[in-house]
């Protein structure tokens, strides 16, 4: 019996898959629990659709991305660390730097999606990169100065 997985199941598929399972599994289980509809000419022209809709998200999502990228390609933060005598006490993280991005600018991103993961402890400027999505790489400039104190 074929059908069609509206979630993943474990060792049989992932959601909008086309499968082969057992007539009792697919009738009994799946299909009883609302995990799967049966692969018929209708369903078959649905999945299609969403999966056309799916695409044209993603493209979108990714247009998204690759603009917000060109915009972050243009954005300087400046942070403030101690310093005294040319040694740096403190560092700039990447929260902060999600923080900063959030209230000066409104662009919301996730500390996690960072590529460079790690505080930026030294005096100057730093590029930080970020993963956007898929593939989408937009990198930001971390200016640090040194105030004595």
């Amino acid at each position: 019996m074929k059908v069609i997985l509206k979630t993943d199941v474990k060792k049989v598929g992932k959601r909008g898959e086309v499968v082969e399972v057992a007539d009792g599994f697919g009738r009994n289980f799946l299909i009883a629990r609302g995990l799967a509809v049966p692969a018929t000419e209708h369903s078959m022209e649905i999945l299609a659709k969403q999966k056309e809709e799916e695409a044209a998200e993603d493209a979108a999502e990714k247009q998204k991305a690759e603009e917000l990228a060109k915009r972050l390609e243009t954005i300087t933060l400046e942070f403030k660390v101690n310093s005294k005598n040319g040694r740096v006490f403190g560092s700039v993280s990447t929260k902060a730097i999600v923080e900063q991005l959030r209230d000066k600018y409104d662009i919301h991103l996730d500390k996690r999606k960072f590529i460079d993961n790690y505080s930026i402890s030294g005096l100057g400027t730093s590029r930080v990169r970020v993963e956007l999505y898929k593939g989408v790489i937009g990198t930001v400039n971390v200016h640090i100065v040194g105030s004595e104190g």
